[in-house]
C-alpha cells in the first residue's frame, strides 16, 4: 500500500513540474501561494486572539491554513462555525 501511495506522489509530482514548466508559469504563482499563505495565518490568528468569536480557538494546522486558503474569509467563519456547533465549543 505504502508503495502505491509513493508511486502515485512521485507521478503527481512530476506531472505538475511538467505543467509548471510547459506552461511557462515561472515562479509568479510562488508568490502568490506565499500571499494566501501568510494571509490565511494572519486571518486564523486575528480570530483566535482578538475575541470576535467568543470562546473560539482554531489551531493553526495545515488543515485549516490550507480551508482558508482554498475558500478566503468564508472559510474562516466555516471553521468558527464548526467549532461551535460540532465540536460543541
Amino acid at each position: 500500500m505504502k508503495l502505491i501511495v509513493l508511486g502515485v506522489l512521485c507521478i503527481s509530482l512530476l506531472l505538475l513540474i511538467y505543467v509548471v514548466f510547459r506552461k511557462k508559469l515561472g515562479l509568479g504563482w510562488l508568490t502568490v501561494f506565499g500571499a494566501h499563505l501568510a494571509l490565511s495565518a494572519v486571518a486564523i490568528y486575528v480570530v483566535n486572539f482578538t475575541g470576535l468569536a467568543a470562546e473560539a480557538y482554531i489551531p493553526l494546522n495545515p488543515m485549516t491554513i490550507g480551508t482558508v486558503m482554498v475558500l478566503g474569509l468564508p472559510g474562516v467563519a466555516l471553521l468558527v462555525g464548526l467549532k461551535f456547533t460540532i465540536l460543541g465549543s
